[in-house]
């Protein structure tokens, strides 16, 4: 059982879509599935920053600064000017997941407190609606 549960937590460490299905086909309860998601889920937040940090100095140290204009147009520029790191932390977490996010927000040169914050925020709410969902969605099936 226990083993069953660390490996809920280890993959929602990198993405929770494969780790709360895990939990419901290793038979877990819904609880149990939420606290190992949880659990891991906030780690791979904390693991992402701290490592993206780490990993941003290390290429700074060995990249030449880009001469001339620098793109400001892009996607991921738009979307940062329009939601900010709220709606990173978030609506990134939601879709695409903690650690994706996290690099995003390094990248952009985001507050890494307030987005470790927000990606929190949303690595709870993803756990509680997918958790909720996989629960009821079983029940209605099965």
């Amino acid at each position: 059982m226990l083993l069953k549960i660390l490996t809920v937590a280890a993959l929602a460490t990198f993405e929770l879509y494969a780790a709360i299905p895990a939990g419901f086909a290793f038979h877990l309860s819904p609880w149990t599935i939420f606290f190992a998601s949880v659990t891991g889920g906030l780690a791979g937040v904390f693991i992402a920053a701290f490592l993206g940090d780490k990993i941003k100095k290390f290429i700074a140290r060995y990249k030449k600064p880009k001469e001339g204009i620098v793109k400001t147009n892009t996607l991921a520029h738009r979307l940062w000017n329009k939601f900010g790191v709220i709606g990173l932390g978030l609506l990134g977490t939601v879709t695409v997941g903690a650690p994706v996010s996290i690099a995003v927000g390094i990248g952009l040169n985001a507050q890494i407190h307030k987005l470790i914050i927000w990606c929190c925020v949303g690595v709870i709410t993803r756990c509680i609606a997918f958790t909720l969902a996989g629960h009821y969605g079983l029940k209605i099936f099965l």
